[in-house]
């Protein structure tokens, strides 16, 4: 487990009766949540408990239906496109699976960014590519392809993509997923010694519950939309919630059958007994 700082911090992340939806469907529910400067926040839940969602609203992508989302100071619901845009730029963000451009290479992928958002020449940006890529171990691979690398490596090469602007918050969307439990250690090394040597925020999104266990401070542990605790791993584990015991012991939560329900589901009626149009 990572260790708590021990001097009071400031909040990275401050998000207040949050609430999202899709069409009729809510998916966030009445969450508040902070993130203390410097720390590892690791958010939990099952599949559909609005981890994404909440992970999307926090960057901006996703505009929430009630609440408030303050992040590194700056309320986001009253930033124009180009504040916005600026915010955006002290994050960093590891995609799922990568997500690097297969056309190009490896460095160029890394460059992106500051392609993007500065005005560094060319050289300069090699420079910086070449140091990012010896901070997650991968020195020397900037000539080859994305489909050159491994599962593990193009993990790392989006660390390397994710903080060439040195962000103060990183995100990061299972990192671990698809990897086997060697490799997935190693991310698990790199994330924590991110933290320490650019003195970053992270929140992490992950099913993973060893990596979880490893790499937080605290972890954020959401159901059907509702965070159910925030607390160390530690307090974590010793919960008695049924929930978030069939989460760590990966049982599937018991559903309590409504006969009258179901027929309505299968039938397509409202809960009225009228047609569903």
């Amino acid at each position: 487990m990572a260790s708590p700082h021990s001097s009071p911090r400031g909040k990275a992340i401050e998000v207040e009766h949050l609430e999202t939806q899709y069409g009729s469907r809510k998916v966030l529910k009445n969450v508040s949540l902070a993130v203390d400067d410097g720390e590892i926040m690791v958010v939990m839940g099952g599949s559909g408990s609005g981890k994404s969602t909440l992970m999307r609203a926090i960057l901006g992508l996703q505009r929430p239906t009630a609440g408030t989302i303050r992040v590194l100071g700056e309320d986001i619901a009253g930033l124009g496109t180009r504040k916005m845009a600026a915010l955006r730029r002290r994050f960093g963000v590891a995609f799922q699976g990568g997500a690097l451009f297969s056309s190009m290479t490896v460095g160029d992928n890394i460059m992106l960014p500051l392609r993007e958002h500065s005005d560094l020449d060319e050289r300069t940006m090699e420079i910086m590519a070449r140091i990012k890529l010896e901070v997650v171990n991968l020195a020397g691979f900037e000539n080859l392809m994305p489909s050159e690398l491994s599962g593990g490596m193009l993990k790392r090469a989006a660390f390397a993509r994710a903080i060439i602007m040195d962000p103060k918050i990183l995100f990061c969307d299972e990192p671990s997923a698809g990897l086997d439990p060697v490799v997935s250690s190693t991310i698990d090394d790199l994330i924590l010694r991110l933290r320490e040597a650019m003195d970053m925020t992270v929140v992490v999104v992950t099913h993973d519950l060893d990596s979880a266990f490893k790499i937080a401070d605290r972890i954020t542990i959401l159901d059907e939309g509702r965070i159910l605790f925030v607390g160390t791993p530690d307090e974590v584990r010793a919960q008695k919630n049924q929930r978030i015991q069939d989460l760590l012991n990966r049982r599937p939560p018991e559903e309590a059958l409504d006969p009258e329900a179901y027929l309505r589901r299968l039938t397509g009626e409202s809960p009225s007994g009228e047609p569903v149009s």
